[in-house]
């Protein structure tokens, strides 16, 4: 068994798998919609590391992430799983950004509502 992290990080690493992706039936809907498709809705679900830029984090990646690579950076910098809420304030820097990770970020809200 691979966890979720690991296969993801393996899936954007691999070419074999990206050869197989490539090669995947794209979705195409079955009936045309004339429903507009949203463009303002904001990305709540994936994250970009605020200390070096890796994209497409989820929010327990993001954890992983900044524990395994930035537990020593003593940078404030803003939680972008915060900013990204309604209520956030994309001008906050965390005084200790790592704690706030593990304190307010161990799981995601919407899977334990």
């Amino acid at each position: 068994q691979v966890t979720l992290a690991k296969m993801r990080s393996h899936v954007s690493s691999c070419a074999k798998v990206q050869e197989q992706m490539a090669n995947c039936p794209k979705f195409v809907p079955v009936v045309p919609t004339s429903q507009p498709i949203p463009s303002n809705i904001p990305n709540r679900s994936t994250f970009v590391c605020p200390y070096c830029g890796a994209r497409n984090l989820d929010q327990q990646e993001l954890v992983k992430h900044c524990m395994e690579n930035h537990r020593n950076d003593p940078n404030k910098v803003v939680c972008p799983v915060c900013s990204a809420m309604p209520w956030g304030d994309p001008s906050y820097k965390s005084a200790n950004f790592l704690q706030h990770l593990l304190h307010r970020h161990k799981f995601s809200y919407d899977t334990f509502v």
